[in-house]
This record gives C-alpha cells, structure tokens and sequence, in this order.
C-alpha cells in the first residue's frame, strides 16, 4: 500500500500540492522534448542517416495504422493519438525501469487522459458532422433511446479511466506479491512481461480504443 501511494513531492504557493505522478510526468516530457530535437536536429532529404530512416519508418507505420482506424481525412488528429502513445509508453516501461513509480499508476493521471481523450472524440465529430448532426445523432436510431446514448459520453472515458488504471494496478499486485512469496527468479520473467510487454500493450490499446471511438462519434 506504501507502494501505491501518491505522495506529495512539493507545494506551490497559489498550485498548491504537486504529487510525484505529476513531477514523473514533467520529467518524460522533459526527456521525449530532448529526444525529439536531438533526433531531428541533423535530418536530410537526400542523404538520411539510419536514426533518420528509422525515425520515418516509425512514423509512418504509426501514420498507416491510424489512417486505416479514423481514415486520411481525420489525419490531423493522428499527432495528438502519437503523442499519448509515446507518453504511455515511456511512462509504463521507462519509469518503472528507472525507479519512478508510473505516473498511470495514479487514477488523477489516467482520468485526466481519459477526458482528453473523450473531448478529443466529440470535437471529431462536431467538426466533420456539425453541432446540428452531433446533437440529433443522440436520439437515433428512436429518440427513447436518447439518455442512454447521452451516458455514452461519460462511459467511454471512464472505461479508458479504468481499464488503464486497474491494468496497470493488476500487473503491480501480481509482480509485488511473486516478489514477496518467490523472492528469486520467477519474477524475472514475469517482470520483464509487466513492466516491458504488459506497459507497452496498455499504450496500444489505449489510443486505439480512442481511435475507435472517433471513428464512431464521426460516422
């Protein structure tokens, strides 16, 4: 339980109490910002390096997938799905392995993605359909069934809430309770599978439920 605890790391007078989840965040943000401009500092149309081509590769893998989910048209929100995918990534694999506690451990970080995700999907399909459309598709196919549709807006991002934060709470359980009963090499393995394959999956499914869900909202 002292393990799951949020602690405050320090206060600001007008912010008030800023949790370790929230210092985690701003150092891999910190640390992805560096990235991004060592990475991209050198590049080059006619002669690109290896760093530069995997760089593309990536990229345009991660472009292909979601344009095949929320279609060409909708490319413009694929910066905002690739950032989130980044961040969770680094935040489920990177900080475990460096000794930060994963800010996505922490129910304010995945309910405030989660809403993000959630106002992200709703402009998608306000801007491609209209606010009149937006509004009448609530109460189709019949409009008795208008309420629930509406509890659709608050389901979505708190399933997103919920299955990242109770994944991620599941695999530190598990890992800590194999920890304490078999202290030796079991754990290995199954913290290997946690803290790498488990992290990185959480990420994917994540930003591809958001994904999945702009394309409804935009249909």
């Amino acid at each position: 339980m002292e393990e799951l605890n949020c602690e405050t790391v320090f206060t600001l007078p007008v912010v008030g109490g800023i949790s370790e989840s929230v210092v985690v965040t701003w150092i891999i943000m910190a640390v992805l910002v560096l990235l991004s401009i060592i990475l991209t500092r050198n590049l080059s149309v006619d002669n690109p390096g290896k760093v530069q081509l995997a760089l593309e590769a990536g990229i345009g893998w991660a472009q292909d997938f979601f344009e095949g989910i929320i279609g060409k048209e909708s490319r413009r929100y694929i910066p905002y799905l690739i950032t989130v995918l980044l961040y969770l990534a680094a935040a489920n694999t990177l900080a475990p392995l460096c000794g930060f506690k994963p800010p996505t451990k922490d129910l304010n970080v995945t309910a405030a993605l989660a809403i993000m995700s959630m106002c992200l999907i709703e402009f998608s399909g306000i801007r491609k359909n209209g606010v009149v459309h937006w509004v009448k598709h609530f109460a189709q196919p019949v409009p008795v069934v208008a309420p629930i549709t509406v509890l659709e807006i608050v389901i979505r991002p708190l399933s997103l809430c919920m299955r990242l934060f109770g994944n991620m709470l599941a695999g530190f359980v598990v890992l800590e309770l194999l920890k304490f009963f078999v202290p030796l090499i079991i754990p290995i393995p199954v913290s290997f599978y946690f803290d790498i394959f488990d992290g990185l999956l959480q990420a994917y499914v994540f930003v591809f439920l958001t994904a999945l869900f702009m394309t409804e909202e935009m249909e």
